[in-house]
């Protein structure tokens, strides 16, 4: 069993890395599109996928690299790029297939995510949409275009997949961070017996349609997947599917070295509040197997100076498991 799990979780590591060198293979002017799901879809169920993630602090940029530890090879295992960008009023982190251009107007766009004011609530944005998710127009964003070939296309850029919230440290008492998550995209379902989680079916170039909006434009311009669907006839799902929702699992205090912990088996060696582990939040009318309850769906910690593994799992995507952890790299001074 253990065998065909690790052989499961190499032949999806050989197709992330595949995709890559597939994608380095086009022109500048083309679009990589065979297997850019490969980002975007769900993990195996074996085994996480192990990665990593190289902070540059003088230009605010995280690169998410595929492998057990950093090497002199870290471009021939690059997956996604992330620039930190702050707003008066925000901080959004631009997700890009490539770590020279954070375009949001380029056909490298992958994403993006932007906290509040505080730093206490980070949302999600995806460039591409997941087949299968009901979704609901905003207001703003509800003209549905038809295509050349008559099938209806949304006329938008950016997706609400997930809000990720972190708690408000009032009494300034000692311990980790304590944060939640919503996956807008990916219903509770999923990690039921038998189910599975929504994967997009391709990859839109935005690049091929002009985009005349200023930045705070494009922003309003989302489809939210939190709420009753306008497009359900496009995007059916059961209407009794409840959105996943994670939490990050509780540390126990060492007193030997005074400080909190958690079994990241090896995988993070420097204690840092940065530091998490993240498992399904499940209420007890909910069918999900008590080791299900258990598992660690993503995990993120600290191994050395700018330098932090990431271990995702079913039913996070690269992508997905890539933004929740840049949130640990924004300021939180009301949660610490």
């Amino acid at each position: 069993m253990a065998c065909q799990a690790s052989s499961c979780v190499l032949r999806f590591c050989l197709q992330v890395v595949e995709g890559y060198h597939q994608r380095g293979r086009e022109d500048a002017g083309g679009m990589w599109k065979d297997n850019v799901s490969n980002f975007t879809a769900a993990g195996p169920r074996e085994l996480p996928i192990q990665c990593y993630i190289r902070r540059d602090r003088a230009t605010s940029t995280y690169f998410l690299h595929i492998g057990l530890t950093p090497s002199e090879f870290q471009s021939d295992k690059l997956l996604l790029a992330a620039r930190k960008i702050r707003r008066a009023t925000c901080t959004d982190f631009v997700i890009s297939l490539k770590p020279d251009n954070f375009s949001r107007s380029s056909n490298t766009y992958f994403g993006k995510m932007r906290s509040n004011f505080l730093g206490t609530k980070f949302t999600i944005y995806d460039g591409q949409l997941p087949h299968g998710t009901k979704i609901k127009l905003d207001d703003r964003s509800s003209q549905i275009t038809q295509s050349k070939q008559g099938s209806s296309k949304v006329s938008t850029q950016n997706y609400k997949v997930g809000t990720i919230t972190y708690e408000l440290n009032v009494l300034r008492s000692r311990g980790p961070r304590r944060m939640n998550c919503v996956m807008h995209a990916i219903p509770m379902s999923s990690i039921e017996k038998g189910g599975t989680a929504p994967t997009p079916t391709s990859f839109h170039n935005f690049s091929d349609k002009p985009i005349h909006s200023s930045a705070s434009k494009v922003d309003d311009q989302a489809l939210d997947f939190s709420s009753t669907s306008l497009a359900n006839s496009i995007f059916p799902v059961k209407d009794s599917d409840e959105p996943l929702m994670l939490k990050n699992k509780p540390p126990r205090w060492h007193e030997q070295l005074q400080c909190w912990c958690l079994n990241f088996k090896g995988r993070v060696t420097v204690a840092s509040v940065k530091n998490f582990q993240l498992a399904a939040a499940v209420e007890p009318s909910e069918n999900v197997s008590a080791d299900e309850q258990e598992r660690v769906i993503l995990q993120f910690g600290k191994i050395g100076k700018d330098i932090f593994t990431m271990d995702y799992s079913y039913p996070l995507s690269a992508f997905q498991a890539f933004a929740i952890c840049l949130t640990s790299f924004d300021n939180k001074p009301a949660c610490e």
